[in-house]
């Protein structure tokens, strides 16, 4: 519940993608297709690294890390959108959209997190073959998954809380298709400075360090990439990581676009495509990055299909 000293409000009404009657129903099935695509994709990755021994590898544990992560991540939005696209009930309590602002924000700093950790992991299997099986063993990868899963969880509490115990005197529709922080923000009654400011603090405090390690860890595997004399080793070793690489591209520059930008600079229509973009395609493509550029993979799925 939410209180000043004139008003008390309940809940929030979501406005959604679209106010059109006749937009309703098509984007219902688009993103139901979307939905069960994620669904079915990740899940086909997280069935072929545990039933093919030839997975049972750092990378492909990281990976059902990651596959499991974005099925959670579209499951924090989508189905609430569904459900209003259905019902035509726009409302969400307090309690539940600031659970889904905490959540969704979770999930998005542990996936920066993963990719750290495996652009890491990459960058030893290139640039330190010979000790790759001592350096990343069993205990190393399980304290590097429990660390990206814990400290994804941490990382939002402050600016979660102070923006749930910002006043809310005005307005109650978010214009949004759910609880985004930069959307309840332009809500407030409240100076959001404070917020701001730790949404900032947060983004440089956890946000660089991870795409720092990524970046860095980049700098040195296209260094060592260079410095292999042969065309085929240099395309093998870069065939080892592309799909990663891929993958981190998708996911930054759909997240800056989104987070890494003043309020003040874009409207929040702007804001919902690019959040749509950032919701859906990344959870949708990571599995065919993955299944289509990596041979293991694809040789995994053609053993299980002569099997069936």
């Amino acid at each position: 519940m939410i209180k000043d000293n004139h008003t008390t409000f309940d809940g929030f009404l979501i406005l959604g993608l679209t106010q059109l009657p006749e937009f309703q129903i098509p984007l219902f099935l688009l993103f139901l297709l979307i939905y069960l695509m994620v669904l079915m994709g990740n899940s086909v990755i997280i069935f072929l690294v545990c039933v093919e021994p030839r997975l049972h590898s750092p990378m492909y544990f990281f990976l059902v890390n990651l596959s499991l992560l974005e099925m959670c991540c579209i499951s924090v939005t989508i189905p609430k959108m569904q459900e209003m696209l259905v019902t035509q009930r726009k409302d969400i309590s307090f309690a539940a959209c600031i659970t889904q602002l905490y959540l969704f924000l979770c999930f998005t700093n542990i996936e920066m997190y993963l990719l750290s950790a495996m652009a890491c992991d990459r960058y030893v299997a290139i640039c330190n073959p010979l000790r790759y099986s001592l350096v990343m063993n069993r205990a190393i990868c399980l304290l590097l998954a429990a660390t990206c899963w814990l400290l994804g969880f941490l990382s939002p509490l402050a600016h979660t809380v102070l923006i749930s115990m910002a006043s809310f005197c005005g307005s109650t529709e978010i214009n949004h298709f759910f609880c985004d922080i930069t959307a309840l923000m332009t809500l407030s009654c409240s100076d959001t400075a404070l917020i701001e400011l730790f949404s900032y603090l947060e983004g440089v405090i956890f946000g660089m360090g991870p795409f720092g390690a990524t970046i860095t860890s980049y700098v040195y595997i296209f260094t060592t990439i260079l410095r292999i004399p042969s065309s085929e080793g240099k395309r093998k070793a870069f065939s080892a990581c592309s799909s990663h690489l891929i993958v981190v591209i998708l996911f930054y520059g759909t997240c800056i676009g989104v987070y890494m930008r003043p309020t003040s600079s874009f409207s929040m229509d702007e804001n919902k495509v690019a959040t749509v973009v950032y919701v859906t395609m990344v959870p949708m493509l990571n599995p065919l990055i993955y299944s289509l550029r990596n041979k293991e993979v694809k040789h995994a799925m053609r053993n299980i299909l002569r099997i069936l």
